[in-house]
């Protein structure tokens, strides 16, 4: 069954990015010259979605009108003869079938996903998280793991192999190898201590989901920080079901983390059309004093 809906959970505060996050929602925060929220937008449209639900929280306005039309600033574009530019804003409000819902109380990723239950109805359904960027790889993110989901019918996880050191500041996957990068998921645990981490994989900001996860996650109690996991109810689900695992081959960037951000800039900033060959000059220049 092809997936054609996505949700994106943005409701998040950004504390680990202030005080940029103070007044700018962070998933508003720039990558060059284009928000991180649209990186993933445009992964998912990429990946053959068509129906987007961006879970937001009060004070994220500007989330809805970066992907509205702005008639004022499209004549401004116009009359000051800037087609391209004015074809590319306009592209932006075209992309996808985009709504919105506010998650009212911050009470976690299965919580926020729970909010998109009314949008997702009884089909399957991918999740992009709004804190990760993905660049580059031979497909998008998302379309590997919608691929995945047609070939198995399960549950898919995107998930990495993280160093040890890190994995309790993520979550811990029990996997067997099925095919190249493709394993199946038994269970998992969030943020694990030391002795009970499973394997140095962990989900890293992209799974698909079939509908029976939101009637899991109602009957999720709330797990580490007092919040509703969404990965204590994809364990659940695992154990019922099975899923599968995708070590997706593209590169993700924690959006949330300053040094995130600054590691997808240089990597967008290398490969931009206008500004590649003096930002590349400029690197070197640096790299001599380091």
């Amino acid at each position: 069954m092809q997936i054609r809906k996505a949700v994106i959970p943005a409701a998040g505060l950004g504390t680990r990015v202030l005080p940029a996050s103070k007044a700018m929602p962070k998933e508003m925060l720039s990558i060059v010259d284009k928000p991180a929220i649209q990186f993933i937008v445009e992964e998912a449209v990429a990946s053959g979605i068509t129906d987007i639900l961006i879970i937001t929280s009060r004070g994220k306005t500007t989330v809805e009108d970066h992907f509205d039309r702005a008639p004022e600033l499209e004549a401004r574009l116009l009359s000051a003869g800037k087609q391209k530019v004015y074809e590319e804003i306009v592209r932006i409000s075209n992309l996808a079938n985009i709504e919105y819902v506010r998650q009212k109380e911050t009470k976690g990723l299965g919580h926020a996903v729970l909010c998109a239950k009314a949008f997702v109805g009884n089909e399957p359904f991918a999740v992009l998280y709004g804190d990760d960027v993905v660049i580059g790889g031979e497909k998008p993110a998302c379309q590997e793991l919608c691929e995945v989901y047609e070939k198995y019918g399960l549950g898919v996880a995107g998930i990495k192999p993280v160093e040890l050191s890190q994995i309790g500041k993520y979550c811990s996957l029990n996997v067997q190898k099925q095919e190249e990068r493709i394993f199946k998921v038994t269970d998992m645990i969030e943020k694990p201590s030391p002795e009970n981490v499973m394997s140095n994989y962990s989900i890293l900001g992209r799974v698909v989901l079939p509908p029976e996860i939101f009637s899991i996650l109602e009957s999720t109690p709330p797990g580490t920080n007092g919040e509703i996991q969404l990965t204590d109810a994809m364990r659940v689900l695992a154990q019922q079901q099975g899923m599968m695992g995708v070590e997706y081959t593209g590169t993700r960037y924690d959006m949330g983390n300053k040094l995130g951000i600054l590691q997808a800039t240089v990597q967008v900033a290398l490969k931009h059309p206008e500004v590649k060959d003096e930002f590349r000059e400029y690197i070197k220049e640096i790299a001599k004093n380091l």
